[in-house]
């Protein structure tokens, strides 16, 4: 029974729209630069001058870790994959907007830029449109849940 059952979630799986086609690819590879990038920004600030705004180089280690397994989430198939990459996504639109507007309404919060300041000004606003895309891609490729994969008797799906 439970063999049965675990090939029967491999077949769905196996079923499921993959997300890493298309544009899929372009989307995953920006998360990958901007997962990168801001590895490699929170990193140089932290160790070299998290005194002076450690706020600021905090959030921006915070939104390397978001990218990276946002990044990871896009890529890795199944249904906990895909509501992790929901999650990841949602904080880190969330994140922009929130430190974006408390970067424009009180400066003095955060003296130093973090990856999400002013909406992402220094990225070219890609962390303030990357989510948004990323929430219209997840929706048009949600992986197919048991109920749309019928198993008949033989074990192949239908």
């Amino acid at each position: 029974m439970i063999e049965e059952q675990t090939q029967a979630n491999r077949r769905s799986e196996a079923g499921a729209p993959h997300r890493v086609t298309g544009v899929g690819r372009l989307l995953i590879a920006v998360y990958g630069v901007l997962a990168l990038a801001a590895t490699g920004r929170s990193f140089v600030q932290i160790v070299a001058k998290f005194e002076e705004a450690p706020l600021a180089y905090s959030l921006s280690a915070l939104a390397a870790v978001v990218y990276i397994v946002a990044t990871i989430a896009l890529i890795a198939r199944g249904k906990v994959w895909y509501r992790i990459a929901w999650a990841t996504i949602t904080f880190e639109l969330l994140g922009v907007l929130t430190i974006g507007t408390l970067s424009l309404i009180d400066p003095a919060l955060f003296p130093h830029d973090t990856v999400w300041s002013v909406y992402g000004r220094g990225y070219l606003f890609i962390p303030l449109v990357l989510p948004i895309l990323g929430m219209w891609w997840l929706a048009r490729h949600r992986p197919a849940s048991a109920a749309d994969t019928i198993v008949p008797a033989s074990g192949e799906p239908s």
